[in-house]
């Protein structure tokens, strides 16, 4: 296979040819041959993008797999230019152990998936590491079953006995979200004050401890230079931001759309979305992952939070470049190479996020010339929906490849 094209890497911006054999790219450049595909200049080519934050709602116990499973979240995955994702671990039967981290990897292999799909393992009350290398969440705050601490103090206790490992950090403090537990509203319910205080506390276990961090959806404005100050001491954090943190915000807030407008951490002000944003541009963000959250409407009617993202990864890109001022570049930073700086040392020998040599034969090909308007009958994930139905996005998938293959 020999595609030609504008190929993107975080460096900049060439037209060239990437070559496969099977399902590794081979060679990058002026390459002789017939071209397979050739992309006009309306197109951009990224090495295959990835979403390192999703709820797929597929184990062994298939308790939640009525809204998505593996299989139609590879569907939407594809379908939104993505060949990649990490999957959290806050199922009802959570991977936490050997045994049950094992569980859930088989049950995955059943469902046979063309995409890459990392398992986190979950931290909890008095959990333990894995005896192999695999990535960690810990949930600050209330999750699914009791994968969760209620108190820092107890987290800090578990955290001692995962020293020089890689945890994610849902960063909401649990007394803070106790003590507010009585307000009016979701957003008053989950004040700025409960991500600040644990991201305090997440920067001080990953220095104590020698974690390798990561921040999860972050979404308050205040908390940004506390980031930046641990990176000049040298911790390695990194940090995500969703799509609807991005985009929405809380003046965008109705009667009417609360109930699916509603995720943790919830919609902040304008001054954050647009702080998030900024952040995103200089470099103190570094990921796109959506937190992909399906459920029906009827659950989001009533609240239950969390948004389904996966159909329109790609697409929400090419808003942030036309809209927003983000260069290719920059995109093909936060979508491709830093995901796949976070997945490689757990997909050994395979490697995702470049179009060099040796790296997995994925691409996303955006179109930056087609809109594309959000319909829900175009969408892939079981839950049948998306926050951005009626939106039209200024481009859109155009082709992607997936370990050699066109899935789209």
């Amino acid at each position: 296979m020999l595609i030609e094209g504008q190929l993107v890497s975080p460096e900049g911006v060439t037209r060239g040819r990437v070559q496969f054999e099977n399902d590794t790219i081979t060679a990058v450049g002026d390459l002789p041959g017939e071209p397979d595909l050739v992309c006009g200049d309306e197109c951009l080519i990224f090495a295959g993008m990835g979403d390192i934050h999703i709820h797929a709602r597929d184990d062994v116990s298939e308790e939640q797999t009525y809204k998505e499973d593996f299989t139609t979240a590879t569907a939407a995955a594809v379908n939104g230019g993505v060949v990649q994702v990490a999957d959290m671990p806050n199922n009802p039967a959570a991977p936490i152990d050997d045994a049950s981290y094992a569980a859930k990897e088989e049950h995955l292999r059943q469902r046979n998936v063309p995409i890459q799909i990392t398992l986190y393992a979950g931290i909890g009350p008095g959990t333990q590491p894995l005896s192999r290398n695999v990535p960690y969440k810990a949930y600050m705050g209330p999750s699914v079953g009791d994968l969760f601490f209620k108190s820092l103090a107890q987290l800090d206790e578990t955290l001692s006995a995962y020293r020089g490992c890689n945890v994610s950090f849902h960063c909401e403090d649990p007394e803070l979200l106790d003590a507010a537990a009585n307000a009016p509203t979701h957003e008053q319910r989950r004040p700025p004050e409960c991500e600040l205080s644990a991201t305090k506390f997440a920067l001080q276990m990953i220095e104590k401890y020698n974690l390798v961090g990561k921040l999860c959806h972050y979404s308050v404005g205040e908390g940004l230079p506390l980031i930046r100050k641990a990176r000049e001491k040298g911790l390695p954090v990194t940090c995500e931001v969703t799509p609807h943190h991005l985009y929405f915000d809380d003046s965008q807030l109705t009667d009417e759309n609360r109930g699916w407008m509603q995720m943790n951490p919830p919609l902040r002000k304008t001054s954050d979305k647009l702080a998030m944003l900024e952040a995103l541009r200089d470099g103190t963000l570094d990921y796109i992952a959506t937190d992909h959250a399906p459920h029906t409407k009827e659950e989001n009617e009533k609240g239950i939070s969390g948004q389904p993202h996966l159909d329109t990864y790609a697409a929400f890109t090419t808003w942030l470049m036309a809209e927003q001022n983000f260069t290719p570049e920059r995109i093909a930073a936060v979508c491709s190479a830093n995901p796949g700086e976070f997945v490689n040392p757990f997909t050994a020998p395979k490697k995702f996020g470049l179009i060099e040599p040796g790296y997995v034969a994925s691409l996303t090909i955006l179109n930056l010339a087609k809109p594309w308007t959000v319909r829900a009958e175009d969408l892939k994930t079981k839950c049948g929906w998306s926050p951005f139905e009626g939106v039209t996005f200024p481009g859109s998938v155009e082709a992607v490849f997936v370990a050699g293959e066109r899935l789209k």
